[in-house]
C-alpha cells in the first residue's frame, strides 16, 4: 500500500544499522485477544507435531520420511521411489494451494502455522521472556556489563535454548528414522549407530543457532516466501494493513484539546511488538509475517484513548481506499480451477494404486535365444515391489499376442537362480528370468507380451513388454 508520506523504509532493512551491522530486535511481550487464538493454535500444531512420531495405523507409523532409505509413509500408506510421480503431484498441488491461499490471505500461513514462527515465537520466545524479562528488561540486560545476575541469566536462557534444540531434533529424526530406530540410538549407545548420532547432533546445533542466533532472518533472508508476495498479491488480497485513511495525519493526543488529526496517535506500539521489527503504517513489506501482534496493540491503544478498533486490521487495498469488499477476481478462479484439477488427478491415481508393483525389463545387451527346435527364449531382468505390510505369495502367468490377435499364447518362465515366490512386506524382490515362446505363434521381431502377477487365483499386476524373436518366422 503506498502512502502519502516517506517512502525512505524501501531503501533499508529493519534488522539491519546503517553501518551494515545486525540490528537486534527486542519486541515487546504481545498480548490481546489474537494472541491468545495463536497461542491456541500453536499448542495444537506443537501437539500434533510431537506426537506424530509415536502415532501408529494398524501397528504402523502414521509418518515417516526416511529420505535415506527413499522410504516414506503419510497417513499409515507407503511409499516408494516408484511412487515418485505421486509425490511431484502431491508437491505440485500443494504449491498451487499456497499461491491460491496467499493470493487471497496474504502470509496467514507465516503467523499462525509456520513451524519458524511458532518455534520462536510461542515457545523460545516465551522462554526468554520469562528468564530475561520484556523488552525493557532485555535491552538494558544487554547493554549491562557482565555480572554475575547478566552470566546467570544468559547462562541459563541458553541452556534451556539447548535443551528445547536437543528436544525438537529428536522429533524431526523420528520422522526421518522412525522412534524405533531412534530407541536403537539410545540404547545401544551413539558408537553403534553413528549416522544416527551425527544427525542429532547436526539437527540440535543447526535449531540451536537458527534460535538462539540466526531468528528472524531465516524468514528476511532464507524463506523465499515473503519475496513472493509481490507476485501473489494484489489490491484484493487480504492482508494485515493499516488504515491510512483513518490514521493519517498521525499525531500525539492533547488533553482539551479538538482532535483534528487521524486516528494514528503515534504511539509506536505497533512497531515496538514486531517481531521482524518494521512499521507496519509503511505498508506491505516482505518481512511482515501476519502475526497480528500489532492489531492487537493497536486495539489495546485505541480502546485507551476512546477512537474504535481496526486501524490496523484484516483488510485488502480496495477495503481501505474504496471501502470494498473482497471480491472473487478471474485469478482466484484459475488458481482454483487449476488447484481442483490437480487434486482431482491425485486422488485418483492414489484410489488405483496397486499394492505390488512389477517392473519387467530385457536384459540390456541380450538377444533372443533359440530353445529346441520349435521355441524361443529373452532374457529379463524383473523386480516386485510390495508396498504394503504384509507378506505376499506370488506366482506369474505369461501370455503373447498370436498371429491372430489374442492372448492365448501361453509361454515358460525359467529362473536363473532363485525363484521368486513370495515378497516380504515393505520390501522388494529381483530375480533375472528367460521367458520361453514357441517359435510358430510369434509375430516377428517384437511381439507382445503380459504378464500376470498373482496372489493365489487374484491377479495384483499386469506388466506389458516386448519379446523379441526372428524377423521372419520360418
Amino acid at each position: 500500500m503506498a502512502l502519502a508520506h516517506d517512502d525512505s523504509f524501501r531503501d533499508s532493512i529493519s534488522t539491519i544499522s546503517k553501518d551494515g551491522d545486525r540490528k537486534w530486535i527486542f519486541p515487546k511481550k504481545p498480548t490481546g485477544r489474537l494472541h491468545q487464538k495463536r497461542i491456541i493454535v500453536s499448542i495444537v500444531l506443537l501437539t500434533l507435531l510431537f506426537s506424530g512420531p509415536f502415532m501408529r495405523l494398524n501397528g504402523h507409523p502414521l509418518f515417516l520420511l526416511n529420505v535415506i532409505e527413499r522410504k516414506f509413509i503419510l497417513f499409515g500408506v507407503p511409499f516408494w521411489p516408484q511412487d515418485f510421480f505421486l509425490f511431484v503431484l502431491a508437491m505440485l498441488t500443494f504449491f498451487v494451494f499456497i499461491i491460491l491461499f496467499t493470493s487471497i490471505f496474504g502470509r496467514v500461513w507465516c503467523g499462525w502455522a509456520c513451524p519458524q514462527t511458532i518455534f520462536m515465537e510461542m515457545v523460545f520466545r516465551k522462554v526468554e521472556y520469562f528468564i530475561e524479562g520484556d523488552a525493557h528488561e532485555q535491552k538494558m540486560l544487554a547493554q549491562s556489563p557482565w555480572d554475575a545476575t547478566k552470566f546467570s541469566k544468559r547462562l541459563a536462557k541458553h541452556s534451556v535454548f539447548f535443551v528445547l534444540s536437543f528436544i525438537i531434533a529428536n522429533t524431526f529424526l523420528a520422522y526421518i528414522i522412525g522412534v524405533e530406530k531412534l530407541a536403537l540410538l539410545v540404547s545401544d549407545g551413539p558408537l553403534r549407530h553413528a549416522g544416527s548420532f551425527f544427525a542429532l547432533t547436526g539437527f540440535t546445533g543447526v535449531f540451536y543457532g537458527v534460535y538462539a542466533r540466526f531468528r528472524e532472518q531465516a524468514c528476511l533472508v532464507v524463506c523465499p516466501y515473503g519475496r513472493l508476495q509481490g507476485v501473489l498479491l494484489d489490491r484484493n488480497s487480504v492482508v494485515i494493513a493499516y488504515d491510512y485513511k483513518r490514521g493519517e495525519q498521525r499525531g500525539k493526543i492533547h488533553r482539551n484539546e479538538e482532535r483534528k488529526l487521524g486516528d494514528c496517535v503515534d504511539c509506536h506500539q505497533c512497531v515496538d511488538v514486531c517481531p521482524t521489527g518494521i512499521d507496519i503504517r509503511n505498508g506491505t513489506q516482505l518481512e511482515c509475517i501476519n502475526c497480528t501482534a500489532c492489531i492487537d496493540a493497536c486495539d489495546h491503544v485505541m480502546d485507551k484513548v476512546g477512537f474504535p478498533k481496526g486501524l490496523i486490521r484484516f483488510a485488502s487495498e480496495n477495503n481501505i481506499t474504496n471501502r470494498e469488499r473482497f471480491s472473487i477476481t478471474p485469478r482466484i478462479i484459475g488458481y482454483s480451477s487449476l488447484l481442483i484439477i490437480l487434486f482431482s488427478t491425485l486422488v485418483t491415481l492414489l484410489a488405483f494404486r496397486t499394492d505390488v508393483e512389477t517392473t519387467l525389463l530385457r536384459t540390456p545387451g541380450q538377444m533372443y535365444q533359440q530353445v529346441g527346435a520349435d521355441s524361443i527364449s529373452n532374457l529379463y531382468n524383473i523386480q516386485v515391489v510390495n508396498k504394503t505390510f504384509d507378506d505376499i505369495q506370488l506366482t506369474f502367468e505369461v501370455a503373447a499376442t498370436d498371429v491372430s490377435g489374442e492372448n492365448n499364447v501361453k509361454g515358460e518362465m525359467k529362473f536363473i537362480g532363485d525363484r521368486i515366490e513370495s515378497v516380504g512386506k515393505d520390501s522388494l524382490a529381483e530375480a533375472v528370468v528367460f521367458i520361453v515362446l514357441p517359435k510358430s505363434k510369434l509375430k516377428g521381431l517384437k511381439t507382445p507380451v503380459v504378464l500376470r502377477v498373482m496372489s493365489g487365483r487374484e491377479e495384483i499386476d499386469r506388466v506389458k513388454t516386448n519379446f523379441m524373436g526372428p524377423s521372419k518366422i520360418n
